[in-house]
């Protein structure tokens, strides 16, 4: 049985402000309150595992037990086929630099990676999301999403955030980057995920 949500207020266990941002548009129509682990100082833990799963559950914990909040976490990234599946749970890490996270710099390095090895057209790739809502006892919740597409070259669009200009969502013509926020939460990974997580936690 799906342990249901009653809480006023949720601790998204992110420091990301676009996916803070994504969240609190998905929360609205709930009338939940959203925090962010910025917000509250929270440090970030170290991601050890191997999987968005794993990830996600250390984030959620981590949260839960620094701030007595029932927690959600994500852990999300972008699956490219022709690279075996990766950055996929490293995704951010490929975007690691000393002065902060770079996706421009990630981008092209996938797509340097691909034009190498001569990968061939259409470029398939996906965007994965685990989420995981935990509890103050321990208990958890999983839901995971995902949205097909394939990616483009140059990249495209100034919306959105990580490979979202590098990547067009199968069945549309604009990139996540050039679609407003509205459209892009209608049909992304994330959105894929929290619907799921909406019927069974909150209806």
């Amino acid at each position: 049985m799906t342990r249901r949500f009653t809480d006023k207020e949720i601790l998204i266990a992110t420091h990301n402000a676009g996916k803070l941002d994504e969240m609190r548009q998905l929360f609205e129509p709930k009338g939940v309150k959203v925090v962010g682990a910025a917000e509250m100082n929270l440090d970030e833990p170290e991601e050890t595992e191997t999987t968005f799963l794993g990830n996600a559950r250390i984030k959620a914990h981590a949260a839960v037990k620094a701030a007595g909040l029932t927690a959600l976490a994500d852990d999300s990234g972008i699956e490219v086929d022709a690279l075996d599946g990766a950055p996929g749970v490293y995704t951010a890490d490929w975007a690691e630099t000393p002065n902060g996270r770079d996706f421009m710099m990630a981008m092209t390095k996938t797509n340097d990676l691909l034009e190498k090895m001569g990968a061939p057209h259409p470029r398939t790739a996906r965007f994965c999301s685990t989420l995981v809502l935990a509890w103050p006892d321990g208990h958890d919740e999983v839901f995971a999403g995902r949205v097909e597409g394939t990616l483009v070259w140059p990249v495209r669009g100034k919306l959105g955030h990580g490979y979202d200009p590098m990547f067009q969502p199968e069945g549309h013509t604009e990139t996540f980057a050039e679609m407003p926020f509205d459209q892009k939460n209608a049909i992304s990974h994330r959105a894929d995920a929290f619907q799921k997580l909406i019927s069974a936690c909150f209806e």
